[in-house]
């Protein structure tokens, strides 16, 4: 997560200031010259379980170390409707064209100060990947397994209205150091 050190009005170093808000006493990153505050509030993401030719496509992004496979995310951008900007994210990461998008669910992804509107998009075309992904699969819906994260609550709550138990899968961790 971005901390800003330096206030973006007036380039002063921020500090940890306290003061009373609507909720009560708050501290947070504050400018001690101007009163600037940085408020660190959960970004929008949006996250597509992409539904191809009767099976769901699931991703692997090129900057990731496990060969972990994905639903498709991106950033909201500023001017569009969440579901336009899932079928622009779809379009832009898979080439494939949304004909139906329909909300799953919104998610809280805390520990990357996020919150996830996902999507089930049924999608047609042909794929091409970004050169952000690195590789897909196809999979049944019996075959899906869902990790513990937003995105993989997501997909349990998507299986569930598809009258599929959802099945969880440990994260990979990574390797012990070696002395």
């Amino acid at each position: 997560m971005f901390q800003p050190t330096f206030c973006p009005a007036c380039a002063t170093p921020l500090a940890h200031i306290e003061l009373v808000e609507d909720s009560g006493p708050t501290t947070r990153l504050r400018c001690p010259a101007c009163d600037w505050t940085h408020w660190n509030n959960p970004t929008p993401v949006l996250a597509a379980i992409v539904e191809y030719r009767g099976q769901v496509l699931l991703a692997r992004n090129a900057a990731w170390q496990h060969k972990m496979y994905a639903l498709i995310t991106g950033f909201m951008e500023a001017g569009e409707t969440p579901q336009g900007g899932i079928a622009r994210e779809v379009k832009e990461e898979t080439n494939l064209d949304a004909s139906a998008v329909t909300l799953v669910g919104v998610y809280d992804f805390q520990r990357m100060n996020q919150v996830i509107i996902a999507y089930h998009v049924v999608a047609d075309g042909e794929v091409a990947l970004s050169p952000e992904l690195v590789d897909y699969r196809l999979y049944d819906l019996p075959a899906l397994k869902c990790w513990p994260a937003g995105t993989g609550y997501a997909l349990a709550d998507w299986l569930r209205s598809r009258g599929h138990a959802p099945e969880f899968v440990e994260w990979p961790r990574p390797a012990a150091p070696t002395a």
